[in-house]
């Protein structure tokens, strides 16, 4: 058995990585953080080893440094996640994600009823519940559990 640590994805000089995703998860962090529209270097690993979550990805953005909003937003979808900060190759800076009190525009509304699900207009909810996740509706105050999450 080696001792010496391997690296699975390339270091990046500066930027933020986002570590412990769950696999399964990997694409809607992308697509919540908008990722795939930035015109910076970002490189991912899927299906990585972890002793916490058996499977995990990681995402690397080169000079790009997340606010606490845009960051909270994959609270949903990654509640574990960890957040490094790097200057010059080195981790400055460590954050852990937070579910926000407000989800907007990220999670659809479980009520087929809902005017969020049949008008042009943007879903937004209360988390009344963080763990596991309960979010409530502001327009037809349904509870959208952790089960009958669905991102948008």
């Amino acid at each position: 058995m080696q001792d010496k640590k391997e690296l699975k994805v390339s270091a990046i000089r500066n930027g933020t990585v986002i570590d412990h995703i769950p696999s399964q998860n990997l694409f809607s962090v992308i697509n919540i953080l908008g990722l795939n529209k930035i015109g910076t270097q970002v490189t991912f690993g899927f299906n990585l080893e972890s002793k916490k979550l058996g499977k995990k990805a990681i995402i690397k953005v080169a000079d790009k440094f997340f606010e606490d909003d845009e960051i909270n937003k994959i609270s949903l979808v990654a509640p574990d996640a960890k957040l490094n900060i790097i200057r010059d190759y080195q981790v400055v800076k460590k954050r852990v994600v937070s579910v926000p009190d407000e989800i907007t525009a990220i999670a659809k509304c479980m009520n087929p009823k809902c005017i969020s699900n049949h008008e042009d207009i943007t879903t937004r909810f209360d988390v009344i519940q963080k763990k596991p996740i309960q979010l409530k509706c502001l327009y037809c105050e349904k509870i959208t559990d952790q089960h009958h999450l669905e991102i948008i």
